[in-house]
């Protein structure tokens, strides 16, 4: 039985670095929070990273909005952080789960949240990465673990035993959330509410999806038979059968 919109518990959080994109979704009462990261606001044209994150959090102070560092070194990185987190109440810091040397940033996840910093733990694939950061987080502040979900099936590997295991190793621990990452289709939001995960993020392309999720499938065929013949209509296709019925005797 498919579930309906409303039916869902899952928290779903906007992906995404427009602005004017982040502030309409705002008024979306389903939007229960938003994420970005540099490559997003690099596409986005976003070009004064203080002025972009300030501004957008003075915009929608009420729910919480992940941040994520930018730099490759470990001392900066939690300066980074600390800086980040002084922006307002509901900031999460994203903090990736190794620098692009491969050296873990556990350690580092690990001082900023005995400090009341609220991280995003970002970038994450495997269980043993969960496995790792979960001791350094136990009697910290509130924190997400971000699982690329969807790069993980892009692999060819199924992501849910992984997403499944974590939050079985996260049970104790309530003030962690596991955040289903970059999924592909409005089918991974239904997955992630099945297992029970917290929050899922999607991009705007993905939340126009969840006008027709649960839509009857009945309906849903006859609407696009109905596409395909408008469409060839207004082509103009059309086929000479007198001419192939000639051929034909």
């Amino acid at each position: 039985m498919s579930k309906q919109m409303d039916q869902l518990r899952v928290k779903i959080f906007a992906d995404g670095a427009d602005k004017a994109s982040i502030l309409r979704l705002a008024q979306d009462p389903r939007i229960k929070g938003f994420t970005t990261n540099p490559t997003l606001m690099r596409k986005a044209g976003v070009t004064d990273y203080e002025w972009f994150a300030r501004d957008v959090i003075e915009a929608i102070p009420d729910r919480p909005i992940s941040f994520e560092v930018f730099s490759d070194e470990f001392p900066e990185m939690e300066e980074q952080a600390k800086l980040i987190a002084s922006w307002g109440p509901n900031v999460y810091v994203k903090i990736p789960i190794m620098n692009t040397r491969g050296e873990s940033a556990v350690p580092l996840v690990g001082r900023l949240s005995r400090q009341g910093v609220k991280v995003n733990v970002t970038a994450m694939m495997t269980l043993d990465q969960v496995e790792r950061v979960l001791p350094r987080l136990e009697t910290g502040a509130p924190a997400y673990l971000s699982i690329f979900a969807g790069r993980v099936a892009d692999t060819g590997r199924d992501p849910l035993p992984l997403m499944k295991d974590a939050l079985s190793l996260m049970r104790p621990f309530p003030h962690l959330e596991l955040l289903w990452a970059s999924p592909r289709e409005v089918f991974n939001a239904a997955q992630a509410d099945d297992i029970g995960c917290h929050i899922i993020t999607m991009t705007p392309d993905l939340l126009k999806k969840l006008a027709i999720f649960g839509h009857n499938l009945e309906e849903f065929s006859r609407e696009t038979v109905g596409m395909f013949h408008d469409d060839a209509q207004a082509a103009g296709y059309a086929l000479n059968w007198t001419a192939q019925c000639q051929l034909a005797h």
